[in-house]
Formats: structure tokens, C-alpha cells, sequence
């Protein structure tokens, strides 16, 4: 039989440079209000996002420049190293553990990138051991908080008594574009922050939480909802104003056919967990889950105070709820490009 995977620890960290809702609507005035017709009119997402701060990997003068793509991926590697080594180093000592305990690290991104990968950059500043197996997954956005979660939990089940560390990063501000004079820029100005996470996962230990069952669904001919341009200046975002109705019209039936997959119900759930995209969004999945408007609270309160922070956000959320308490069984959900939806079933820890 199969040992049981538990997710021994989690930690999060931010950035030092905090950017208050009311900084970013002043300096997203400055420098949009006379170049594009319609930004008085968006500028109203400002205040409906529900966030009053987040963190940045820059200082708030910073993005009063243009950047490139040498800008962007040097203070990527920088701030997300840093970032890295902080989460990472928490969750491995809340867990009792060491660098040289790990044997698997799994690294999530969709901001930037380095080559090598972090995870090999950082190796003899963690202390990790020479046979330490790397995997770094970039591209799944939003939902790689997850994903990532469920592939470094496969990784440790497969291979009982293997250390498994999830480290989730993301520098969205990075991606902050002058250049692009659109809603989706706009709306990305408002909404998204910096952030990290770091979990150890490992089978047939005492843990927070049980890792019961993962799942993914891919909806056919969505690639135009969420996802990155990619130009000579760096990222732009695509983001389709159909999300919030599509998720609420397909979010439910597609987490309803993955925990039917895992022999599982949505009325089996006792707290779902989920990606804060926005207001809307969390709106919308209220509604797609049957649950009670406001239900999600904690994802709220996250929202608020760190903005969206794409694949560490849900980690944050998760956080919040060990801290208060986790039910018999939650499932954290988060969406994200292709279009897909991700699911984590988690027992309470005996």
C-alpha cells in the first residue's frame, strides 16, 4: 500500500517594496489619464479590486520608466532568488528539516525565468546535495500554485520517504507595460502584486495535512482567455473580459468531474480554497461552487492585503485557513491559461 502524502510545512514571503492601492491609481494616472481615451473610465477598477496594498519587486518609481527584457529578467533574478531562499528556508525549518534533506524541488513560474533554473542556481547557498532532482515547470500561471502542489505531491508518493520542496514564485509587477495602452493592462496594473511560497511534502510523515487526491481540467478552445503576448518588450498580458461569466458557468461542472474522478463529491467538500483572481472572479466561483456569497473569506482578506500574486496567491490563502483551523476535507481550485482549472483535495491531518 501505497504510503499517504502530508504536506509538513508551508511558508510565505514578499518582497520589501509595498505599493498602496491609492499610490498605484495616483501614478497609473500620471502615466496613462492623457495617452488613453478610456482610462478615466477603467480607472474604476482601482477601487472595486478589493486590494488595499500589495508588494513589488521594484520601488514604485521604477515603473515610471520603460523597461526591457534585460531590465525585467535581471531584477527577476534577483528579487525571485532572494524570495526563493526565504520561503524555502522557512518551510525546511518548520519541518525540522535541512537543505541536504531534500531530495526532489519542484519550482513554479510564470513571470520570469533563469537558465539555469533558480533551483540550481541557489544550490550551494540552500546547502542542497549534489543529487538533488530539479524540476522547474514555468507557463501554468494562476493555476501553478496547484498544479505545482499536486506534481511535487505525485513526485512524493511515488517514492516513499522522499523529501519533496514546492517553492511557488512570481514577480507579475515585472510585466508592468508603459507601452501597452489596453483594458487588460490597465486592469493587471490594478490587481496583481509579487509574492512566494514554499512547501515540504513527504509521504508517511506527521504533517498539517493529508494530500487525499489531484486533478486537471483543460477546456477546449479557450487559449484566448488567459495568458502572456510575448514581445521585444517583455510580457503582455492577455486577459478576457469573459472570464468571471465563464467561470461561473464552467468552473462547477469541470471540479465536479474531477473529484468524481477521485471518487468524490462536491458535497464531500467542507471548505474549498481558492485562487483570488479578483473580485469577480471569487464572485464568480462562489456562484459556480453553490456556495454562499462571501463564503470566501480568507481569499478575500489575502486579496486585500497582497493583491493577486498569480501562482503563490492560493498558498497564502491555504495558509490562512491551517492557521485557523482546516476542516475534515478542503480542495484548493485555482484556474489559469490554457484555459484549465486545477484541484487539490487535503484531508486534516489526524
Amino acid at each position: 500500500m501505497t504510503d499517504t502524502v502530508k504536506l509538513v510545512s508551508l511558508a510565505i514571503a514578499t518582497p520589501e517594496h509595498v505599493i498602496f492601492q491609492k499610490q498605484a491609481v495616483e501614478a497609473s494616472a500620471r502615466l496613462f489619464a492623457d495617452r488613453f481615451e478610456d482610462f478615466r473610465h477603467l480607472a474604476r477598477v482601482f477601487d472595486s479590486a478589493g486590494i488595499d496594498k500589495r508588494h513589488a519587486a521594484r520601488p514604485l518609481a521604477w515603473f515610471d520608466e520603460p523597461h526591457g527584457w534585460q531590465d525585467r529578467m535581471q531584477a527577476f533574478a534577483e528579487v525571485a532568488s532572494g524570495l526563493f531562499v526565504e520561503a524555502a528556508s522557512s518551510a525546511l525549518r518548520q519541518a525540522g528539516l535541512e537543505a541536504g534533506d531534500v531530495d526532489c524541488v519542484v519550482t513554479v513560474s510564470s513571470t520570469g525565468f533563469t537558465t539555469p533554473s533558480l533551483d540550481a542556481q541557489l544550490s550551494r547557498k540552500m546547502g542542497f546535495r549534489p543529487d538533488i532532482e530539479r524540476v522547474p515547470v514555468f507557463g501554468l500561471g494562476c493555476a501553478a500554485g496547484v498544479s505545482g502542489f499536486a506534481i511535487a505531491s505525485r513526485l512524493a508518493r511515488g517514492r516513499p520517504g522522499t523529501v519533496v520542496l514546492f517553492v511557488s514564485i512570481e514577480l507579475c509587477t515585472l510585466a508592468f507595460r508603459l507601452d501597452e495602452l489596453t483594458r487588460p493592462n490597465i486592469i493587471a496594473t490594478a490587481l496583481f502584486g509579487d509574492g512566494a511560497a514554499a512547501c515540504v511534502l513527504r509521504s508517511g510523515e506527521d504533517g498539517l495535512a493529508e494530500v487525499e487526491s489531484t486533478g486537471e481540467h483543460l477546456f477546449p478552445d479557450t487559449l484566448d482567455i488567459m495568458g502572456w503576448k510575448i514581445d521585444d518588450g517583455g510580457f503582455g498580458i492577455v486577459l478576457a473580459q469573459s472570464l468571471p461569466p465563464f467561470a461561473e458557468k464552467e468552473l462547477g461542472p469541470a471540479v465536479t468531474a474531477i473529484l468524481a474522478r477521485n471518487g468524490l463529491r462536491v458535497e464531500d467538500i467542507d471548505r474549498f480554497i481558492c485562487h483570488p483572481g479578483g473580485m469577480k472572479v471569487l464572485a464568480a466561483m462562489e456562484s459556480a461552487l453553490s456556495l454562499v456569497p462571501g463564503t470566501l473569506d480568507h481569499e478575500r482578506a489575502v486579496l486585500a492585503e497582497y493583491g493577486n500574486m498569480s501562482s503563490p496567491t492560493i498558498l497564502f490563502v491555504l495558509e490562512r485557513a491551517i492557521r485557523a483551523g482546516l476542516p475534515a476535507r478542503s480542495a484548493m481550485i485555482a484556474m489559469g491559461p490554457g484555459f484549465s482549472a486545477s484541484c487539490v483535495t487535503l484531508r486534516r491531518a489526524a
